[in-house]
C-alpha cells in the first residue's frame, strides 16, 4: 500500500480511537485500578477485537449487518446490555484502592483472562464497530488489488494505534490513583460506569438505517 494512503489511515484511525469510547474507558478503569501491566491484558483484548472486526468486515459480516435488521438487532441489544452491565458496576464502586483490588480478587473479577475478556466482548458485540469499518475500510483498499493483505495490513496499522492509545489511558488512570486516593477514584470509577451507561443508551437507541 502507498505510504499517504496508510498515513491517512493512521491520522483518521487516531482520532477516532482517541475519542473516549468503551474500550478506552475501560483501559482508564482497568489502569486505576489494577495498573499499567494488568491493564495490559485488556487492550490485548481489544486489540485482539480490532482483527475480529476488521477481518469480518473482510468476509462481509459487516454487508450482512447492514441489510438484516434483525441481526443487527441482536448484536445491539447484546452490546448495549453488557455496557450498562459494566457501567452499573462501575457506579457501585466503593472504596479504597486497596479494598477494590482485595474485592475484585476475591470475587475472580481481576484475573488477566477477565479483564481481557471484558474489553474483547464490549468491542465484538458493538455493531457500530462493524459497520464503521463496513463503511471506512474500503475508502483505503485498491480494488485492482489483492484485497486481503491490504485489509491485513490496515488491521495492523489500527491495533498498533489502539494499544499506544489504550496504554496512554490506562497510565493516566493509574498516576490518577496515586493522587485522587479514596474519594477521587470512587468518582473516577462512578464517571467511567456513567459514561458506559451513557454509551448503552445511545447504542440501545442507534438505527442501522443511520449507519
Amino acid at each position: 500500500m502507498h505510504t499517504a494512503t496508510l498515513l491517512a489511515f493512521a491520522t483518521v484511525s487516531f482520532i477516532g480511537i482517541a475519542t473516549p469510547g468503551p474500550t478506552v474507558l475501560l483501559a482508564l478503569t482497568n489502569g486505576s485500578r489494577f495498573g499499567v501491566r494488568r491493564a495490559l491484558a485488556g487492550m490485548i483484548g481489544a486489540v485482539l477485537s480490532d482483527f475480529v472486526l476488521i477481518g469480518a468486515v473482510a468476509i462481509g459480516l459487516g454487508a450482512l449487518l447492514a441489510a438484516s435488521e434483525f441481526w443487527f438487532s441482536v448484536l445491539k441489544w447484546a452490546g448495549a446490555a453488557y455496557l450498562a452491565f459494566l457501567g452499573i458496576m462501575m457506579l457501585r464502586s466503593k472504596g479504597t484502592i486497596d479494598g477494590m483490588l482485595k474485592a475484585n480478587a476475591e470475587q475472580g473479577k481481576g484475573t488477566l483472562l477477565s479483564i481481557g475478556m471484558k474489553s474483547f466482548m464490549v468491542a465484538v458485540t458493538n455493531p457500530k464497530g462493524y459497520l464503521f469499518f463496513s463503511a471506512f475500510l474500503p475508502q483505503f483498499i485498491d480494488p485492482a488489488a489483492p484485497q486481503m493483505p491490504q485489509y491485513a495490513v490496515l488491521a495492523l496499522v489500527f491495533a498498533l494505534l489502539d494499544f499506544t492509545i489504550m496504554f496512554g489511558y490506562a497510565a493516566f488512570g493509574s498516576q490518577a490513583a496515586r493522587f485522587l486516593k479514596t474519594e477521587g477514584t470512587k468518582w473516577l470509577e462512578r464517571a467511567c460506569g456513567g459514561a458506559l451507561l451513557a454509551l448503552a443508551g445511545s447504542l440501545a437507541l442507534y438505527r442501522r438505517a443511520a449507519s
